[in-house]
């Protein structure tokens, strides 16, 4: 099993810009797809983004144009570059293979877009 270790979240006011990285404990990028996940409290876990072995990017609507998911294979990272940042951002965002393989999630990283 892959360990995916999320950071990079924090504090932002609407319109406000982050950046979170998945660092992996073995390269993977070659033979799986990675997406980025997001709970908000009261509500399931969602896909946000997704990036595939063969670099083919997708992502949930309401995040298209100011979300960026992106890899670095060499430091077997992912990243999501986020724009524009609404409350409705607000979640615990998580990193996992896409599509899941295991139903095994770390703690991901709390990102809260508040003024």
């Amino acid at each position: 099993q892959v360990q995916l270790v999320e950071s990079g979240g924090g504090l932002v006011q609407p319109g406000g810009s982050l950046r979170l990285s998945c660092a992996a404990s073995l390269s993977i990028f070659s033979s799986y797809g990675m997406g980025w996940y997001r709970q908000a409290p009261g509500k399931q876990r969602e896909l946000v983004a997704s990036i595939l072995a063969g670099g083919m990017t997708n992502y949930v609507a309401s995040v298209k144009g100011r979300f960026t998911i992106s890899r670095d294979s060499a430091k077997n990272t992912v990243y999501l570059q986020m724009a524009s940042l609404k409350p409705e951002d607000t979640a615990v965002y998580y990193c996992n293979r896409y599509p899941v393989a295991f139903d095994s999630w770390g703690q991901g990283t709390q990102v809260t877009v508040s003024s």
